[in-house]
């Protein structure tokens, strides 16, 4: 399931306590094939061609993260041998402002590299460490951005992740108000929707861990070929609080991606799908369109009719296990409801862990913050002596303004009801002089 949930998070750290170049060096080669898949499938569409020979230049924009007396963070950029300090923001919150335009720049990356598949590998990486079972943070791992650190980087199920932190290392530096634990999740949760999937009911403020001594022990993502693999399944997923719903609706993330041999030890080296790219070529799919958010992965898994089309141990006990196959039935049949649970899984497994601050989170809009609704107040629409209107008349009018879908909290976007309310004004007139 590492593959299928490729729990992708890979950051171009290399926390070591010299700069040396050696140093850069060891995290160029921490890519060591993956026994665990984890989502790795979708890796693979990530290295587009630009990056997928990259991965031994690390060194020319390497982040390291220290701990300093008077500031929360800071990082040293390594450029072309040049060190500069940057210090991050006093607060480990991020900005929202900055989050909303991050997400702007994400998807102009998605557009132009087609790296969905790494980038929802990227996310469910860092948050997929999680343990229920530990209190403390970080000890207790999930999305804390330490994924970004040498030492955690070279655990094989995270093998091809730095290519990840490359492409979207210098959305962090444009964006330094930005946690990494946030951008990790921000950019797993685009993905999806810019690949025709569900809105994601996302929430940032996640504070980053400070150093690499806090990164989790390797061994927490899952592995794509056990020998048991529903009992690996839901010891993996239920030490993280996940349930087999959510395991079913999360293994449809493999509608995205492909499986590269030399990184996860599963897959083709190329087929007919995956030949001609986009982004880097080969690899085996476990879908024909791998680049397209759909139900297609429960139906090919069902099928299992092409040869070029992957699946792995943990795909197929889908729909061998009996408690799996109900929900993979139900996804094969129903696209609405996969998206549904897909949606609720996704935002449960990206909190997993994580420390907000604000505590409760920050949620961020979807478009341009329109201007507060103006309140309704009855004599501002009146004239004369109808400004002298008893409270019953006020009442009555407000009625009426809502029987035409207005509120006290939501005007008309018409004159439809200044026009009801002159004619109101004229027969209370009117009244008031009979009545005289």
């Amino acid at each position: 399931m590492a593959e299928r949930l490729s729990l992708i998070t890979q950051s171009p750290v290399a926390m070591a306590s010299s700069l040396s170049s050696a140093a850069s060096s060891r995290l160029l080669s921490s890519t060591s094939t993956a026994a665990k898949l984890s989502l790795s499938s979708l890796s693979s569409s990530a290295s587009s061609r630009s990056f997928s020979s990259s991965l031994k230049c690390l060194r020319t924009s390497t982040l390291i993260s220290h701990h300093l007396p008077n500031l929360k963070r800071s990082s040293v950029v390594v450029r072309n041998g040049g060190l500069s300090t940057v210090a991050s923001p006093k607060s480990a919150a991020s900005d929202p402002d900055q989050l909303k335009s991050a997400r702007e720049d994400i998807k102009e990356l998605l557009k132009s590299t087609f790296c969905h598949p790494i980038l929802v590998r990227l996310g469910w990486h860092d948050s997929g460490t999680y343990n229920k079972n530990i209190e403390e943070w970080p000890q207790r791992g999930g999305a804390n951005g330490s994924l970004r650190f040498e030492v955690e980087l070279k655990h094989a199920a995270n093998a091809g992740l730095v290519n990840a932190l490359k492409l979207i290392q210098s959305i962090k530096e444009k964006y330094s108000a930005v946690t990494y634990a946030d951008l990790f999740q921000l950019a797993s949760a685009t993905a999806i929707e810019e690949a025709g999937g569900p809105k994601i009911p996302m929430k940032y403020g996640r504070v980053d861990v400070s150093g690499p001594e806090q990164c989790p022990e390797e061994g927490r993502l899952p592995d794509a070929g056990p020998p048991s693999p529903a009992d690996h399944l839901r010891e993996v997923f239920y030490r993280m609080g996940l349930n087999d719903k959510d395991i079913v609706a999360l293994s449809g993330a493999h509608t995205l991606g492909r499986s590269r041999p030399e990184r996860s030890g599963w897959g083709k080296p190329e087929t007919k799908y995956t030949k001609d790219g986009p982004g880097a070529p080969g690899g085996q799919s476990w879908t024909a369109q791998w680049l397209k958010f759909d139900n297609s992965y429960f139906k090919d898994i069902k099928e299992r009719r092409d040869e070029d089309l992957l699946v792995l141990p943990t795909d197929a006990v889908l729909f061998e296990d009996p408690s799996f196959k109900v929900y993979a039935e139900k996804y094969a049949e129903d696209q609405e409801l996969f998206f549904k649970d897909y949606a609720e899984a996704h935002a449960k497994l990206s909190n997993l862990g994580a420390k907000f601050d604000p505590p409760e989170g920050i949620v961020i809009a979807d478009g341009p913050t329109g201007a507060t609704p103006e309140k309704f107040v009855a004599a501002k629409y009146s004239s004369g002596k109808v400004r002298e209107l008893s409270e019953t008349m006020k009442q009555k009018i407000r009625a009426e303004y809502q029987a035409v879908g207005g509120s006290p909290d939501k005007p008309l976007q018409s004159n439809y009801f200044l026009n009801i309310m002159i004619v109101i004004a004229v027969l209370a007139i009117l009244t008031s002089l009979l009545g005289n």
